[in-house]
C-alpha cells in the first residue's frame, strides 16, 4: 500500500470515523478513499463516513456516526436517559439538541428526532465522551432530567419521573446541580413537588 494510503488508514484506526473532509485538511485527494474501500482497507458505513472494517463498534456506535457527521448537535432527551443507563426504553431515533438557527442535521440512518434549545439551555449541562474514538457531546444526568420534564408532554410525565427517581437513587447527581438545571429550563416550578419529595 502507498504510504499516503496507510496513513490515512492510520488516521482512520486513530479517530474512529472519518469523513471526506478530514482527508482534505490533511492534504489528501478524496479519491483515495473509494480506492482504500475497494481494496478493503476501509469500509464506506454511512454516507460520506468510513471506518476500518474491523473497528469495535460499541453499542453507541450510532452515536459516534451523528457526532462525527454533526459535531456541534447534543444527545439529549430519551438517547441520553438510554446512554446513561437511566431508561428501560430503547429510542429508534436518536435525539439532537441544536440551536434554534442551526440546519436541522438530517441523516438516512439512524433517524434524528431534532429539538431545538437557545443560550444556556443548550450549553449548560454538556459533557463529552469518547465513543469509538469520536468525541460525542451528551447533556449530563441532571441536565438531561431537567430535559425530561421541560418536553414532558412530548416523552411522557412517567419517563420524566422514572428519570428522576432512578438516577437520584443511584446518587448521579446533587440537587444544587439539578436545581440550577431545572432553573436554566425554566421547569423549577413544575419540577419543585417532586424534587422535594426525594429529600
Amino acid at each position: 500500500m502507498e504510504d499516503h494510503y496507510q496513513k490515512i488508514v492510520d488516521f482512520a484506526r486513530i479517530h474512529g470515523i472519518i469523513r471526506p473532509r478530514d482527508l482534505t485538511a490533511l492534504g489528501f485527494h478524496r479519491v483515495a478513499l473509494a480506492r482504500l474501500v475497494q481494496c478493503g482497507q476501509l469500509a464506506l458505513i454511512g454516507r460520506g463516513l468510513y471506518a476500518n472494517p474491523d473497528r469495535t463498534v460499541s453499542e453507541q456506535g450510532t452515536l459516534a456516526e451523528v457526532a462525527c457527521r454533526y459535531p456541534q448537535a447534543v444527545v439529549c432527551l430519551l438517547s441520553a436517559l438510554q446512554f446513561h443507563g437511566l431508561t428501560t426504553q430503547f429510542p429508534f431515533e436518536v435525539w439532537l439538541a441544536i440551536s434554534n438557527k442551526a440546519r436541522a442535521p438530517r441523516m438516512e440512518y439512524p433517524p434524528l428526532r431534532i429539538v431545538r434549545f437557545s443560550g444556556a439551555a443548550l450549553t449548560e449541562g454538556v459533557q463529552e465522551y469518547l465513543v469509538d474514538c469520536v468525541p460525542v457531546r451528551v447533556t449530563s444526568v441532571a441536565k438531561t432530567v431537567a430535559d425530561c420534564f421541560k418536553y414532558r408532554n412530548k416523552i411522557g410525565l412517567d419517563v420524566a419521573l422514572e428519570a428522576l427517581h432512578t438516577s437520584w437513587k443511584e446518587k448521579r447527581f446533587k440537587m444544587d446541580e439539578l436545581w440550577h438545571l431545572a432553573a436554566v429550563c425554566r421547569v423549577a416550578n413544575i419540577m419543585r413537588p417532586y424534587m422535594e419529595s426525594l429529600t
